[in-house]
């Protein structure tokens, strides 16, 4: 493509610059495969809007199959004819070299229930049905992939941590603040954008729509959740420290373990600043007309200009 068109179809939507401000000390190779991960993700995510639309639900399960077989063997999927299934298959196979087997299995059975969930948002949207802020939240988890960006600090550290170290409840906890963070705060600037295309699911609007809110209520709850989150982390950041100093000993492993665990509690922190960021650079969330539904406007006009 040329500068021009690279510059008008994707610098402006800043996709790519996201994860370069979360995943620090990454290799530029595995960088890189995270980044394109993270761009294929905004470009499914608009599939996803434009097969609902279009009430296109062959096409949309054909793909849902497509993508699980993917994930179950990416290589064999590298010259799938869907640009989409091959892009997918392309960043695994990239990614799946960084760390162990044990590790790329673990990012698979993670990453089928997110399909799954995306397929749930399908038929939502078929039927209107707005889910319950209980059910939403769940969801949300799942289709913002929380557990598969916790996943990816491990290869930026260089290092699959233990399970006993991964499941302690302090290092999930504070994973679990940054990723809510990121899906609520993507909500809060998302809701202008999403009410003018006939969305569904955002935090604020099932808000409004199950607990009676108004849109300035409902804003005010995400914005207190997005600050809570915050203070959530600051709170637990002290004991994924205290985690590290634990394990760190004599044995080269131990100070494996200790740097891996402060390389993941570094990044977690870094979630916040550069999710802050993005939704303000990127052309995606300047948009509050959206006046044919089949296309969303930052794709035609990536800084929201009508």
């Amino acid at each position: 493509m040329s500068p021009r068109t690279v510059e008008h179809f994707a610098d402006e939507l800043r996709y790519t610059d996201l994860v370069a401000g979360y995943y620090l000390g990454a290799s530029d190779e595995l960088l890189s495969a995270i980044a394109d991960f993270s761009a294929w993700f905004f470009a499914w995510d608009d599939r996803h809007d434009r097969d609902v639309v279009h009430g296109r639900l062959e096409a949309w399960r054909r793909l849902c199959t497509q993508l699980h077989g993917v994930l179950d063997a990416p290589h064999d999927h590298l010259r799938h004819p869907d640009p989409l299934v091959a892009a997918l298959a392309d960043c695994l196979a990239r990614i799946f070299t960084h760390l162990t087997d044990t590790w790329n299995a673990r990012f698979i059975e993670h990453f089928h229930p997110v399909v799954d969930a995306y397929d749930q948002e399908f038929r939502n949207r078929l039927h209107r049905t707005v889910p319950t802020v209980a059910e939403y939240i769940e969801l949300r988890r799942l289709t913002f992939a929380h557990r598969l960006w916790i996943d990816l600090l491990e290869p930026t550290a260089g290092c699959e941590l233990p399970n006993s170290l991964r499941n302690d409840h302090a290092f999930q906890r504070a994973a679990l603040a940054t990723q809510d963070f990121s899906a609520w705060y993507n909500d809060l600037c998302s809701l202008r954008k999403e009410l003018a295309a006939g969305e569904l699911h955002n935090l604020g609007i099932s808000l409004a729509c199950h607990e009676g809110l108004s849109t300035q209520e409902a804003v005010a709850e995400v914005h207190r959740r997005v600050s809570r989150c915050v203070d959530t982390f600051l709170a637990t950041e002290p004991a994924v420290r205290q985690l590290a100093d634990q394990v760190a000993d004599a044995t080269a492993q131990g100070a494996r373990y200790a740097a891996a665990i402060r390389s993941c509690l570094f990044n977690m922190r870094n979630w916040f600043s550069s999710v802050y960021w993005f939704h303000h650079e990127s052309g995606r969330y300047r948009v509050d007309r959206w006046d044919d539904p089949s296309t969303a406007p930052y794709i035609d006009e990536p800084g929201g200009r009508q």
